[in-house]
C-alpha cells in the first residue's frame, strides 16, 4: 500500500542533497581559509554562503528522511508535510546566516575598508569552488529536468511549481552558488586591479542580497505547500485521464486533488461505474480501486464515492 511502498523519486532526492552537502562543506572550508588569508570582504561572504548551505543540507536531509515516515494513527495522511517545515529553517537558515552576514559584512568594509592580499589564492578557490559546486548543480539538473519531461514542463517552470522542496533548495541554493562565485571573483579582481576594497564590499552585499531573494522565494513556496497548494492544471489533468481510463470507471463527476508531501496527493473522486453492480458489490468495486490507486507512487490515499446522475461529467 502507499505507505509501505518504496518511492525511487525520494531515493533520487537523498542523492541530491548527500552530493550538495559534500560539495558545499568542502567548498566552505577552502572559502574560510583563502577569506582569511586575503582578507577578501567577497570570499568572507562566501564562506558565510557556503557554511549556511552545508547546514541547509542538515535540514534538507532531514526534510527527506522524515517526510518518508508511513503514515500512523496520529498522522493518517502521513507525515509527507514535514518535508516543508524542514525546508522552511533551511531557507530561514540562508536568509540570516548566508544574507544577513553577507550584507552586514560587504557594509562594515565599505566603513572601515581593509587591504586584501595574496589574490592567487582566492581565484584557486573560486575555481575549485565552481567545479564542486557545478557538480552539485548538475545533479540537481539532471533530477529536475527528469520530473519536467514526465510532467511536460520547463525545466525552471517544474523548479518553482514542484512539490518537492528539498529538490527545490538544493537546485535553488546551487544557482545562486554559482552566481555568487562569478560575482565575487569581479570583486576580487577589481579590487586587486583598482587597489580599492570597494568593490569586493560591493560584491559581498550583492552576494547577500542574492541569497535574501533565493531564501524569500523558497520560504514562500514552502508557506504556499503548507497551508494547502493546489494541484497545477496538469497534474488535474493527470489524474482525471488516469482515473477516466481505468477499465471499471465510466465517469467521473468531481475531483479533489490535495498535496500533503512532497509527490503525495490525498485524491477524493466521484464516479460512475462500469456496467449495473448489484448494490453489495458496488463497495468492494470502489475500495478495489482505490487500492490500485494507491499503489501509484504518487497517491498516498484515495476515496471514491459513487456519482448522481444529475452531476455534469469531468473531461480530462
Amino acid at each position: 500500500m502507499a505507505a509501505s511502498r518504496k518511492r525511487t523519486g525520494s531515493s533520487s532526492t537523498l542523492l541530491t542533497v548527500v552530493i550538495a552537502f559534500t560539495a558545499n562543506a568542502l567548498v566552505a572550508a577552502a572559502k574560510s581559509v583563502a577569506a582569511a588569508l586575503t582578507g577578501s570582504a567577497s570570499m568572507t561572504a562566501e564562506a558565510a554562503h557556503s557554511w549556511a548551505d552545508t547546514g541547509n543540507q542538515v535540514f534538507l536531509f532531514m526534510a527527506e528522511r522524515r517526510s518518508q515516515r508511513p503514515r500512523d494513527k496520529n498522522h493518517p495522511m502521513g507525515y509527507g508535510r514535514e518535508a516543508y517545515v524542514w525546508s522552511m529553517f533551511a531557507a530561514f537558515g540562508l536568509f540570516t546566516a548566508g544574507a544577513v552576514v553577507s550584507i552586514m559584512h560587504g557594509i562594515q568594509e565599505i566603513i572601515d575598508p581593509q587591504p586584501a592580499s595574496d589574490f592567487a589564492i582566492a581565484y584557486v578557490v573560486l575555481a575549485v569552488a565552481f567545479v564542486l559546486e557545478g557538480i552539485s548543480f548538475v545533479q540537481a539538473f539532471r533530477q529536475t529536468r527528469k520530473a519536467a519531461r514526465e510532467l511536460e514542463r520547463h525545466t525552471l517552470e517544474q523548479v518553482l511549481l514542484s512539490s518537492d522542496p528539498t529538490l527545490r533548495a538544493v537546485f535553488a541554493e546551487d544557482a545562486a552558488a554559482l552566481v555568487g562565485l562569478v560575482v565575487a571573483f569581479g570583486g576580487v579582481f577589481l579590487h586587486q586591479v583598482t587597489g580599492s576594497p570597494l568593490p569586493d564590499a560591493i560584491g559581498s552585499i550583492v552576494v547577500g542580497v542574492l541569497l535574501a531573494v533565493v531564501a524569500v522565494v523558497l520560504i514562500d513556496r514552502n508557506r504556499r505547500f503548507l497551508v494547502g497548494q493546489g494541484v497545477t492544471p496538469d497534474i488535474e489533468r493527470s489524474m482525471a485521464r488516469r482515473l477516466l481510463e481505468h477499465r471499471d470507471i465510466a465517469r467521473l463527476t468531481y475531483l479533489h486533488l490535495e498535496y500533503v508531501g512532497p509527490r503525495r496527493l490525498y485524491v477524493v473522486a466521484a464516479v460512475d461505474l462500469q456496467g449495473d453492480h448489484p448494490e453489495h458489490e458496488v463497495a468492494v468495486v470502489l475500495r478495489r480501486i482505490e487500492s490500485e490507486l494507491e499503489d501509484h507512487d504518487t497517491v498516498e490515499e484515495a476515496v471514491l464515492t459513487l456519482a448522481t446522475a444529475d452531476e455534469t461529467a469531468l473531461s480530462p
